[in-house]
């Protein structure tokens, strides 16, 4: 009886010490939760299409004839406080099946700032805050031997799409090679 007597009395000392020592362990556990916000910059450019007198393009185009020249000079400008990677995409589209307007539209583009690879003209430089591209093309002719009368009443357009991605901490030896860029 001795030895279940000394068995149960161990048994209730280490119960005992059990719950005794449990508050003195919680003093020294803690636990502490911390969130960290991280937001990322924004960039933003803006087009600029403007004529030779220095306005803005007409936002509802102009009536041409075949072999006219309109002067639309086309810029880009970094209005953010990052330097970003440029590339530009020319849309061309008509309402009429019967033309065909990328033989229809001759840009004069700048081949030194810019160098158009798989669909996308890039600036070849990083575009820094507040500054504007040279322009990607000045003026657009309308190709006379590809417009004829025949072809009266018909529209063609020419969209500028620009896209950005940032050059910091975006290491690239052209921008093309930038990662980021959107897919169409």
């Amino acid at each position: 009886m001795k030895a279940k007597s000394r068995l149960l009395l161990v048994a209730l000392a280490a119960i005992l010490l059990t719950v005794l020592t449990q508050p003195t362990l919680a003093y020294y556990t803690v636990v502490g939760t911390a969130t960290n916000v991280v937001t990322s910059g924004g960039i933003q450019l803006q087009i600029h299409e403007k004529t030779a007198d220095g306005s803005d393009f007409p936002t509802e185009g102009v009536y041409i004839i075949p072999g006219d020249i309109v002067s639309k000079q086309v810029t880009v400008e970094n209005v953010c406080s990052h330097p970003f990677y440029l590339r530009v995409k020319l849309v061309s589209g008509t309402n009429n099946e019967a033309l065909t307007p990328d033989d229809c539209l001759k840009m004069d583009l700048d081949t030194q700032n810019w160098t158009y690879v798989d669909g996308y003209y890039y600036y070849n430089n990083v575009l820094g805050p507040g500054e504007t591209t040279p322009a990607l093309f000045t003026q657009v002719e309308i190709v006379g031997s590809k417009v004829d009368q025949t072809h009266i009443g018909s529209t063609l357009s020419l969209t500028v799409n620009a896209y950005a991605v940032q050059s910091e901490n975006n290491p690239a030896e052209h921008p093309w090679d930038a990662s980021g860029w959107p897919a169409d």
